[in-house]
């Protein structure tokens, strides 16, 4: 017999599932020999009051051992000869997408201009020990996209736009645990994401599809306003509709369609700082207790959301017990990201804390971004600083993107080390004369950041960490620093495409996909957009 149960319990009772099936005995008068197994099926912490709770859903097993698995499976067939769909990046709405079409009888032709998975881990690395960029490796670029080495956080609010457990589902098919199934706010954890990735491209070659990495998009092939193929640096010709899944910081990819009049918009996007605490601290805060978590509750997270001035102020990508990364994908660039192991077991733990920006918004500080531009001259960037003027392009908050993250790189000494602030002393527009330590390995300068961010983002950063504070006492502290710039939030196009067949407004055989398309916005959330996208591209070619 099976039977579920709603239960809430002490953090020590939710440590095992020994403990769980006494709790359960005794509270749902079942005799525990009977019990043979326990699964539990949801889980979330509810840490509003000074006792701390686990509310669990469990599934009892009784006089019987479970025959099912933890997670459905997804069958995926041979494509070996069927018709050839480009999909043209390898993170996860590409990955999705690919495997998605080999559900559909469809055969992936998967492009990545970056490495696979593991390659990329020393281009990674010699960011912060050598602080030098691949522009084509690096933690935006190669096989997993930014989510690869960015924590690995599976909790998505877009719950309508597809099927999230499906997504969960192929994740534990490859590897991951089956805990993402159970979490409120799953995760699979740097260290254990990349194996995870490994394993979906070896589907996708099993069952006859095509992965090439090192093999970066050009231009599109278009013939009678419909997209046929694409062209790459290797000199290959791909051809079949395409999947455009090329992630938020393929600029040339945006700067190639506004150059060949493929429609773009400009879209909103949010930048700031990553906000570093002590994790121990997080935990006395979170969990009201002074001595922290103790032994059986995960590192605490938080979300705050303020309004200041008409626009938001937020924390995002919060990473328990984790650290700050160096994430430029080019040069004369800092751009800071967070990740955290599986564990989260780290010292510190980070969120970006950003500022909701439009596109209307640029005129405010039109003459700071002209003035900022000048100062890039000298390093090569005339190109750039005219560009940056057109605040009127669909280009303009990419143009904006970039223009924060050359002046962070100057502040940082032209180097990887990220000009950085004590949060009280941003707040207070003082100078930190010495900084906390931190988790970002590059290193750390010493900035006025109050002083050299745009004001419309810094005057309103400093509000809402006054009304954090307030709302949680000793989170604004000088124990916390501010490290810049948090830039790529999203991406700051959107490329305009039909509702219904999710094809390009106005070029055929071109499927926008994704977070980099702006149809997404995390990993889950991504992949569901490859699946609709595969979808879309299957009935395209049953029309076609």
């Amino acid at each position: 017999m099976i039977q579920e149960y709603q239960i809430r319990i002490l953090p020590e009772q939710a440590a095992n599932e020994q403990s769980i099936k006494l709790f359960i005995s005794k509270d749902k008068g079942i005799d525990a020999r009977t019990i043979k197994a326990i699964r539990v099926l949801k889980r979330s912490i509810d840490a509003r009051q000074r006792t701390i709770y686990v509310n669990l859903k469990v599934r009892l097993y009784i006089n019987e051992l479970p025959q099912d698995e933890e997670f459905t499976r997804t069958v995926y067939n041979n494509v070996e000869g069927k018709p050839q769909v480009i999909v043209v990046g390898a993170g996860p709405g590409g990955l999705f997408a690919a495997l998605r079409l080999i559900e559909l009888g469809l055969r992936p032709i998967v492009v990545e201009r970056g490495k696979n998975v593991r390659e990329r881990k020393v281009d990674i690395a010699r960011i912060s020990r050598e602080h030098k960029v691949d522009p084509e490796s690096n933690y935006s670029f190669g096989e997993g996209g930014a989510g690869a080495y960015s924590d690995g956080k599976l909790y998505t609010r877009s719950k309508k736009r597809g099927n999230v457990d499906k997504i969960l589902n192929v994740f534990c098919q490859h590897g991951a645990s089956t805990s993402i199934l159970v979490d409120a706010h799953p995760h699979i954890g740097t260290d254990k994401l990349p194996r995870v990735i490994e394993n979906m491209r070896n589907t996708i070659l099993k069952c006859g599809g095509e992965v090439h990495f090192e093999t970066r998009m050009d231009a599109l092939i278009i013939e009678k306003n419909q997209v046929v193929g694409i062209e790459t640096n290797t000199g290959k010709t791909f051809r079949g509709p395409v999947i455009l899944a090329t992630g938020h910081s393929a600029r040339d990819v945006y700067r190639w369609l506004h150059a060949n009049g493929v429609q773009l918009e400009a879209k909103g996007i949010a930048v700031g700082v990553r906000l570093e605490h002590p994790s121990h601290l997080i935990d006395q805060i979170q969990y009201h207790n002074r001595n922290g978590r103790g032994k059986y509750l995960p590192a605490a997270e938080y979300s705050f959301v303020t309004q200041v001035d008409g626009r938001g102020v937020y924390s995002f990508c919060m990473c328990p017990g984790g650290f700050v990364v160096p994430a430029a994908s080019g040069p004369h660039q800092i751009v800071v990201n967070g990740m955290s192991p599986s564990n989260r077991g780290g010292k510190w733990s980070n969120s970006g804390m950003v500022v909701e920006l439009r596109p209307e918004d640029l005129i405010h500080f039109n003459e700071e971004l002209k003035m900022k531009n000048e100062e890039l001259a000298p390093h090569g960037n005339s190109s750039f600083r005219r560009e940056a003027t057109i605040l009127h392009s669909s280009l303009s908050m990419m143009y904006l993107q970039e223009a924060l993250e050359a002046s962070c790189w100057q502040q940082g000494n032209m180097r990887q080390t990220a000009p950085a602030q004590r949060m009280v002393d941003f707040t207070r527009k003082k100078l930190s004369y010495d900084l906390p330590a931190t988790s970002y390995s590059p290193g750390l300068v010493s900035s006025p950041l109050h002083f050299w961010m745009p004001h419309f983002i810094s005057d309103r950063l400093s509000k809402g960490f006054q009304q954090f504070g307030r709302s949680s006492h000793g989170f604004l502290t000088n124990e916390a620093c501010m490290i810049g710039m948090e830039t790529r939030t999203s991406a700051p196009v959107r490329i305009v495409r039909d509702n219904e067949t999710l094809q390009h407004l106005t070029v055929g055989g071109l499927f926008p996909c994704g977070e980099g398309a702006g149809y997404a916005g995390g990993i889950v959330s991504a992949g569901i957009d490859g699946e609709r996208c595969a979808d879309a591209v299957a009935a395209y070619l049953r029309i076609v």
